[in-house]
């Protein structure tokens, strides 16, 4: 995914970014700056390292203090957005670790329009209390980015960023933020709790169950965060969990009718398809899932768990037909020889069937 993200820092956009520095400061080259951003280097930088070569050349241009540097760089902030605008905040995390009251106010700022999330950890680590602290006062926040932010800056295992090692340990400072924000009506910090609370249950499964059956129940929109926040737990087969969401029973449950290929070339989409049925009560509620083991180049195995149901079924007899494609991809490349599909109800594996990639 990296790879094709990159490519949004176009002569184009870096043209913008240097136009709109230059309206704010006046003494800005923007031709010295555009040499710089796509210097001998540029071409193998992926994505993260693009965003900190930027915060390295703007430095480098913006030749003032590191508090001025800020008033340039919030006010030219206002006009870029998403992803591609946290070299913003990287500037920040890269400049402003020793000015800690500027640094925090520029990521609220930069938040706004981007976010925060991965600069923000930076002073985790640095001043714990004191930015766990701020954090806190942002879950109080009118805006949504900042309530967001609040949580998924402390995260202990946000994807693409430097881990948060005593949170993994310990997580007692991030629930006691999660807890100001369970009740949150934005489905935008919603999100982040639960993606929060998922992060924990890898480390202190315990935890994120108590959490689960504290809150389990109350609100429409807690519900949501609980399922969402055990999905790891879940595919896991966590004994208290699935019992928690009612997937406890799959003993009535039968197979049948059962269709999978026998072999495939690498390129091509595995389909299967088969019925579950019941021949005493309803299906009820079950957690459908289908196991591919992949084929290593080292021989071994490599077992990827996908979800097909997770909703209470009424009939005693649901059909379902699946497609997994086998195109390689540069977060998977596939090897020819013997795989196999499980089919699994509420953790239980109740069909294997072997194929062959060739």
């Amino acid at each position: 995914m990296a790879e094709q993200l990159k490519n949004v820092y176009t002569k184009e956009y870096i043209g913008n970014l240097a136009n709109k520095i230059k309206e704010y400061y006046s003494s800005f080259d923007k031709e010295k700056f555009c040499k710089e951003i796509f210097d001998s280097s540029w071409e193998s930088l992926e994505l993260k390292q693009r965003m900190r070569h930027i915060a390295i050349v703007l430095n480098n241009n913006i030749k003032l203090e590191y508090k001025k540097q800020l008033e340039v760089l919030k006010f030219v902030s206002k006009y870029f957005y998403s992803f591609e605008a946290m070299f913003f905040q990287d500037f920040v995390e890269v400049y402003g670790l020793d000015d800690y009251e500027d640094s925090i106010k520029a990521l609220e700022v930069f938040t706004l329009e981007s976010s925060s999330e991965f600069a923000i950890r930076q002073f985790i680590l640095k001043e714990e209390d004191k930015t766990m602290s701020q954090l806190k006062l942002w879950t109080k926040s009118e805006n949504e980015h900042l309530r967001r932010l609040a949580s998924e800056g402390c995260r202990p295992r946000l994807p693409w960023a430097v881990a948060l090692p005593e949170f993994k340990k310990n997580p007692t400072k991030v629930l006691e933020i999660l807890e100001l924000l369970k009740n949150d009506k934005s489905k935008y910090v919603q999100k982040s709790v639960a993606n929060n609370l998922n992060d924990i249950s890898k480390d202190n499964p315990k935890l994120v169950i108590e959490f689960i059956q504290s809150n389990l129940g109350k609100t429409k929109e807690l519900d949501w965060i609980c399922k969402h926040a055990a999905r790891t737990l879940l595919k896991k087969g966590d004994k208290e969990i699935l019992v928690l969401f009612g997937y406890e029973k799959s003993k009535h449950v039968k197979i049948e009718n059962f269709i999978c290929d026998e072999s495939l070339f690498i390129g091509d989409n595995l389909i299967f398809s088969f019925d579950l049925i019941s021949e005493d009560e309803p299906l009820g509620k079950l957690r459908v899932e289908y196991i591919i083991s992949y084929l290593k180049a080292n021989g071994l195995y490599s077992n990827k768990i996908f979800v097909i149901n997770q909703n209470e079924i009424k009939t005693f007899k649901k059909s379902f037909s699946k497609k997994q494609s086998f195109q390689n991809m540069t977060t998977r490349k596939h090897y020819k020889g013997k795989h196999k599909l499980s089919i699994v109800i509420n953790s239980l594996i109740i069909k294997e069937h072997e194929f062959i990639l060739k």
